[in-house]
């Protein structure tokens, strides 16, 4: 079934009358996430929270947690990099913004928001202009690492690696400004295998051409040095 891009989501009638009681219910952000919430529901009244972040687990609430100012910078530096990539390369979309999309699993079900996903033009589910979610699979996930505690760490390095190697995301790349988890995976028969990086660069094979070296994540070069050192 696909996913609908204005958010309209079918739910049973035992789902319609949770979703009554929910929205009745005065919850905060910690409490909902001991309750189970079905999936019509978290689309419906979640996955749009204007005041929290939610992904969604196979019935569980997860809030994503926030970063700080030295992840921003890393986060930002590389996208100007990948967006100028694609201006002169059109090959593909890059969205944010808490767009999120459904990764079927053998499983579960999940719903995550990761913070940069990338869409070829050759994918067989195309990223519309005004889509709030997206009903395909991400060619490329990033994720900027939250760092906070363990249990934060195992999420992006872990959890969600397995869950978008499932998915089928062809790479997926992990950015952390301590130079501690930081990786950059492509999909082998269903599994991630780190990518080559001969001399410390990276070279994508999602997006032909788009390349970087690892140590630039944090020297953070004006991009008109960085990109011409790698001609």
């Amino acid at each position: 079934m696909q996913r609908s891009s204005t958010l309209e989501h079918p739910a049973t009638e035992q789902q319609s009358t949770y979703m009554g009681a929910a929205h009745d219910s005065p919850l905060n952000a910690d409490s909902v996430l001991d309750l189970y919430i079905p999936e019509a529901l978290y689309w419906e009244k979640y996955y749009s929270d204007a005041n929290v972040c939610y992904e969604w687990n196979n019935g569980q609430l997860e809030i994503v947690p926030m970063t700080d100012y030295a992840k921003y910078i890393m986060y930002l530096w590389f996208l100007d990099g990948l967006r100028d990539f694609l201006h002169v390369h059109p090959i593909a979309r890059i969205i944010g913004l808490e767009l999120g999309f459904r990764l079927a699993l053998p499983t579960k079900t999940t719903i995550r928001k990761p913070n940069l996903g990338l869409v070829l033009n050759g994918n067989p589910m195309a990223l519309a202009d005004y889509d709030r979610s997206y009903r395909g699979v991400f060619d490329l996930c990033i994720e900027s690492l939250s760092d906070s505690s363990q249990t934060e760490i195992d999420r992006d390095t872990i959890i969600q690696r397995a869950e978008y190697a499932a998915a089928g995301v062809q790479e997926y790349y992990i950015l952390e400004e301590r130079g501690i988890e930081t990786e950059f995976y492509g999909l082998r028969k269903g599994v991630y295998e780190p990518l080559p990086r001969p001399d410390g660069i990276i070279r994508s094979e999602v997006l032909p051409g788009f390349q970087f070296r690892i140590q630039d994540l944090y020297d953070q070069p004006a991009a008109d040095d960085q990109w011409s050192d790698l001609q």
